[in-house]
């Protein structure tokens, strides 16, 4: 049996700040953006070429933070946030009273990836609105940790362990 990692509970809300902050600026930039650009009866979304779709400024920062919740998941240890709070804050902050099984913020960075990839796709796909309303979801949760300490994530990791798909056998 292999031991179980923890982490500083402070650490995940630190990320989920930083987080939150990239996912608001994705959001607005997706707002000015051409996911949500009426043209017309239609939207411009879906008569750009997806080159046009590629380079706005809203899938750009969305596509951003999709590739830091990816990294999130791969490899928490070495993701920026991660080595930020280690290196950077956590030395001038008092010793951890508490920590936490890694395995839920874990899970939380999949559910923020599952979102932001969701809502990439769908606007390759031209569907107008995927893209900020991904954003926003996204942030939305982030903004929870980081503000109050409830991680979304978290509590879905709870219920999938507690129905037996996840992270423990069934009794």
């Amino acid at each position: 049996m292999t031991a179980i990692e923890r982490l500083d509970v402070r650490a995940p809300r630190f990320a989920a700040s930083i987080t939150a902050v990239l996912l608001l600026a994705a959001f607005l930039a997706s707002l000015l953006g051409i996911a949500t650009a009426p043209t017309g009866a239609e939207w411009r979304l879906g008569a750009a070429p997806l080159a046009d779709r590629v380079v706005d400024g809203g899938f750009l920062l969305v596509l951003l933070a999709a590739l830091l919740f990816l990294w999130g998941v791969v490899s928490p240890r070495t993701a920026p946030w991660a080595v930020l709070f280690r290196r950077v804050v956590r030395p001038r902050l008092s010793p951890p009273r508490e920590f936490e099984d890694a395995r839920p913020p874990r899970f939380a960075q999949g559910v923020g990836l599952t979102v932001t990839a969701a809502g990439l796709l769908l606007h390759l796909a031209g569907v107008p609105w995927a893209l900020p309303i991904a954003a926003a979801l996204a942030f939305a949760a982030a903004f929870l940790n980081a503000a109050f300490g409830f991680c979304l994530g978290c509590q879905m990791y709870l219920l999938v362990q507690r129905a037996g798909l996840l992270g423990r056998a069934r009794a």
